[in-house]
C-alpha cells in the first residue's frame, strides 16, 4: 500500500557546510542544527520551506475503557471532539498562537457527532475490548490505513508539507502500551503509565488487564497489521496510515506524545524509511514514552512533562522548526558578514 523512499542525502555535505559557515561557533545552536539539516534534506538545500502547517487530530474510542481504567468515561471523547470543533481545547489555543491549521477527524468514536466541521471517516463506534477479543478486524485495519492516508493526502495536495498528529480517545494509553510491549518486547509493567492520572488501584488493574491481553493474543502480534488488529485503536490505525502517506510524499511528520509515537512505531515497522521524515516534538510524562524514544534511537525537541495528547506537544514545538528554518535561510555566513571564521 505504501512505498516510502529513503531520504535523499546527496546534498547533505552542502547543507552541513551551510550550517557550519553561519556566524556562530560550530554546533553552537545545538539541536536546532540537526533539525535544520533534517528539514533542509526534506524540503530543499537552498531554503527550508515550511508550508501550511496542519495538525490532524484523530478521535476514537476503545472497548477497554469499559473496564474503568481511566478517570473519565468514553462519553468524554465525544465531548472533547465538540470542544475541539468549538475552539476551546488546549490544542486550539496553541494552534492559534502559532498559526497552525487543525483538522478534527472522527476515526471511530462511541457517541457520534454530527457537525460539518468534523471530518467523518469512522471505522465504527469504538473498538472491541482487546482484553477479551481482537480490537478490530484486519479489514478494518486496511480501511483505517487508507482513511488516514486519504486525509493526509488531502492536506498535502492543498499545499501543506508539514503535518502534525494528535489524538483523543478514552482508553488509548492502554492500546498504546500494548502496542509498545508488542513491538519492543518490553514487559507490560514498563510500558503502562497512569494516562489521565488514575489511582494506584486503577493502575494495578490496568497493568493486569494489558498483561491478560498480551497472553490472549500471544502469537498474533508479530506484524504491524496483526498488532493493530488485536490491540490497536481506530485513531492509532488512521494516524499510522496518515504518517505513511506523508512520508511517501516526502513531507515532514510531527510526532506528539505516547499515543502518536505508538503509531509512529507501527509506521516504521511497516516502512522503516518513514522515520527519516519524522520530528519527535516532545517527551511525554507518560512512563513508557521515554523508552519508546530510546527504542527508536531519537531525541525529542522538548521535555515539558506534558501528558495531554491532542497534538499539544506538536503545536508547542513548531516554533522550533520555524527557528531552525530562520537561521538556515537568513543568518549571515562568515564571508557575507566579513567576519573571520571561528
Amino acid at each position: 500500500m505504501f512505498d516510502v523512499k529513503t531520504l535523499d542525502r546527496t546534498d547533505q555535505e552542502f547543507i552541513q557546510n551551510k550550517i557550519h559557515n553561519k556566524t556562530k561557533p560550530p554546533g553552537a545552536l545545538g539541536a536546532l542544527e540537526s533539525l535544520a539539516l533534517q528539514l533542509a534534506l526534506i524540503t530543499g538545500k537552498d531554503t527550508i520551506s515550511l508550508k501550511q502547517p496542519t495538525i490532524l487530530v484523530f478521535a476514537g474510542d476503545h472497548g477497554i475503557a469499559e473496564e474503568g481504567i481511566s478517570i473519565a468515561p468514553s462519553a468524554v471523547t465525544q465531548q472533547m471532539v465538540l470542544n475541539f470543533l468549538n475552539g476551546g481545547a488546549a490544542i486550539n489555543c496553541f494552534c492559534r498562537s502559532n498559526q497552525i491549521a487543525m483538522d478534527v477527524i472522527d476515526a471511530g468514536i462511541l457517541l457520534p457527532v454530527t457537525d460539518e466541521r468534523l471530518t467523518m471517516q469512522s471505522l465504527g463506534n469504538g473498538t472491541a475490548n482487546f482484553t477479551q477479543q481482537a480490537a478490530m478486524t484486519l479489514a478494518s485495519v486496511e480501511q483505517g490505513l487508507q482513511f488516514g492516508a486519504d486525509v493526509a493526502i488531502k492536506h498535502l495536495n492543498n499545499g501543506s508539507n508539514v503535518l502534525g498528529f494528535g489524538e483523543m480517545g478514552i482508553g488509548n494509553t492502554s492500546s498504546a502500551a500494548a502496542i509498545m510491549s508488542a513491538i519492543t518486547k518490553l514487559p507490560v509493567a514498563d510500558c503502562v503509565g497512569r494516562g489521565t492520572g488514575i489511582s494506584d488501584e486503577a493502575y494495578a488493574k490496568k497493568v493486569a488487564l494489558i498483561k491478560q491481553a498480551m497472553v490472549l493474543h500471544e502469537g498474533k502480534l508479530d506484524t504491524a497489521m496483526d498488532i493493530m488488529a488485536n490491540v490497536g485503536g481506530f485513531e492509532i490505525v488512521q494516524i499510522t496510515g496518515a504518517m505513511l502517506a506523508t512520508a511517501q510524499r516526502q513531507s515532514i511528520i510531527l510526532v506528539d506524545g505516547f499515543i502518536t509515537t505508538a503509531a509512529a512505531m507501527l509506521a516504521v515497522m511497516i516502512e522503516p524509511n518513514c522515520q527519516q521524515y519524522m520530528v519527535f516534538c516532545h517527551q511525554s510524562q507518560e512512563q513508557g514514552h521515554q523508552l519508546m524514544l530510546k527504542h527508536l534511537n531519537v531525541d525529542a525537541l522538548l521535555t515539558l512533562d506534558l501528558r495531554l495528547g491532542e497534538g499539544t506537544g506538536v503545536a508547542l514545538a513548531y516554533p522550533l522548526l520555524q527557528a531552525a528554518a530562520s537561521f538556515y535561510n537568513d543568518m549571515a555566513s562568515f564571508a557575507a558578514a566579513g567576519i573571520d571564521a571561528v
